[in-house]
């Protein structure tokens, strides 16, 4: 079903739930799977990915349509998966590399990546970035977003989303060359 018959059944009260249950089928592997790569923990991003979908389900009704609905999506779970990164520095007066310590123990311990030492190495390098620099990569690596829709998702311009994209592969690679 494509997202707009999903927002047409949405604005009618008798198919509301049923169209929100689709939209979240559709969506929710992508979801999980952009917060979990910047979170790493499994439990977290599960917490993340339901509260994107609270979101969701509260301010759908308001969605304009100016952009897609994975795009304003992915602005829900960016700014969620972000905003628990800070409060967990803030919450434990933590300092950056602290959590990049954590978030790296995690990643040695996740079974999804057991074994894939390459995998595990570019994992620990993306740690390294800073979120927004992180979360930029993700989605232009990962997702293989064009740059515009990136724009949307993150509220910056396509010029500094490509300064950002090649400062990030830049730091990726410096981490590889040097590391272990």
């Amino acid at each position: 079903m494509s997202d707009e018959e999903l927002l047409a059944l949405f604005e009618d009260p008798e198919t509301r739930r049923n169209a929100f249950n689709q939209l979240v089928r559709k969506y929710q592997q992508k979801v999980y799977w952009l917060v979990r790569k910047m979170v790493v923990d499994h439990d977290d991003a599960n917490d993340i990915t339901q509260d994107v979908f609270i979101k969701a389900w509260n301010a759908l009704e308001k969605f304009r349509g100016d952009s897609k609905i994975y795009t304003w999506l992915y602005r829900v779970a960016s700014n969620e998966a972000i905003n628990f990164l800070n409060k967990k520095k803030r919450r434990f007066f933590v300092p950056l590399h602290d959590v990049e310590n954590e978030l790296s123990q995690k990643l040695e311990s996740d079974p999804e990546l057991s074994g894939d030492a390459i995998q595990l190495k570019l994992q620990k390098a993306l740690l390294k970035l800073p979120e927004k620099q992180r979360l930029v990569f993700n989605l232009k690596y990962y997702e293989e977003l064009p740059y515009e829709e990136i724009s949307e998702i993150t509220g910056t311009s396509v010029g500094a989303l490509k300064a950002s994209y090649h400062w990030a592969t830049k730091k990726i690679e410096d981490y590889l060359n040097t590391s272990d």
